[in-house]
């Protein structure tokens, strides 16, 4: 296995950097999504993301980084000046949201996760609960949360935002990590 050099640093709106935290973004959900049980294609994925990617929405996203409210981080690994990572939370009053954790198939499995999740807890209030929704089926995605103290809270629903064009819809889940004060 090949040496890595993986920097995590706070994302910026470099229209280079966001193009590769799209693309990240993409082929993982490419290589996670599709499910013939689900009736989820490459192609819905493609179809999905074929907007994203233009160029005027790449655009688009660095000025939405540049405006980030409060509370809101996003961070990408770096290997060798590659973006291989993306790490999103915010920092609710009541809460906080770990939004996404998204890593290059072929770097998965490295401690990259860990990485992420030990510099996004600089970013959140570790008092309060911090939530993780993610696909129901996406038992990697669960053995990883659960490895960071994670417990699912039964919560299971379908939101519309993750529907394919084909009319299929990702089935989420919740999990937990309970904060370790009152705040």
């Amino acid at each position: 296995m090949e040496s890595l050099n993986i920097k995590i640093l706070k994302a910026t709106s470099n229209l280079e950097e966001v193009r590769e935290v799209q693309n990240v973004i993409y082929k993982t959900w490419l290589a996670t999504y599709p499910n013939k049980k689900l009736g989820i294609t490459k192609k819905d994925i493609n179809d999905r993301f074929k907007s994203k990617l233009t160029e005027e929405a790449l655009i688009k996203k660095t000025k939405n980084i540049s405006n980030y409210q409060k509370g809101k981080i996003v961070l990408v690994a770096k290997d060798r000046n590659k973006v291989i990572g993306i790490c999103s939370t915010t920092k609710y009053p009541e809460f906080n949201q770990l939004e996404a954790i998204y890593i290059l198939p072929k770097y998965q499995n490295r401690g990259i996760g860990n990485s992420f999740w030990e510099k996004a807890q600089k970013y959140i209030n570790l008092n309060k609960n911090t939530i993780v929704h993610m696909s129901t089926y996406n038992e990697q995605a669960k053995k990883f949360y659960r490895s960071l103290g994670f417990k699912d809270t039964g919560k299971q629903w379908k939101n519309k935002r993750f529907a394919m064009k084909s009319g299929a819809i990702i089935p989420e889940t919740e999990m937990i990590l309970k904060g370790k004060g009152k705040g």
